[in-house]
């Protein structure tokens, strides 16, 4: 009797090892799916942000108050001081310095709102202030606010 040992793999072994590889290889392509579906929120948030600390430094660096006014959609090139920005100012599309449409930025919204605010501190100093508060919408989902303050150091 001669007891040769078979090398290789049966049937049954090879049908197993199939199943098992393709379990594991649909849980990493849904992984993997999931993924690159939502790989676009990163730039989408960083361009809500750039707006955000855009509109943020063009406000504050405005004169407090010069004259009574206010601006409206794209035309932030009249804006002359804070102030002009406190009647609830939105901008659909968002529009450069110039009053331009951005052409990328079709999707966005902006608003800016002022309300006044009193810094106060410990000493028996108190300030008035105004509160800055930028928001950035991406359609219907996506919402981004900056908050600053501003006081009439200058005056």
């Amino acid at each position: 009797m001669c007891n040769k040992r078979a090398a290789g793999f049966t049937l049954v072994e090879m049908i197993i090892a199939i199943v098992i590889i393709s379990v594991g290889l649909a849980g990493v392509l849904t992984a993997f799916n999931i993924t690159v579906k939502s790989s676009a929120d990163p730039m989408i948030r960083k361009q809500m942000l750039s707006i955000a600390e855009e509109m943020m430094e063009e406000i504050m660096l405005k004169p407090y108050a010069v004259s009574p006014g206010a601006i409206s959609g794209c035309d932030r090139h009249l804006a002359d001081d804070l102030f002009d920005y406190g009647s609830g100012y939105i901008a659909q599309p968002v529009c450069d310095i110039d009053g331009g449409a951005v052409a990328g930025l079709a999707g966005y919204t902006l608003s800016v709102s002022l309300q006044a605010d009193n810094l106060t501190s410990a000493a028996p100093v108190s300030a008035p202030a105004i509160r800055i508060t930028v928001t950035v919408n991406y359609g219907t989902t996506e919402t981004l606010s900056v908050v600053g303050w501003r006081t009439d150091y200058a005056s």
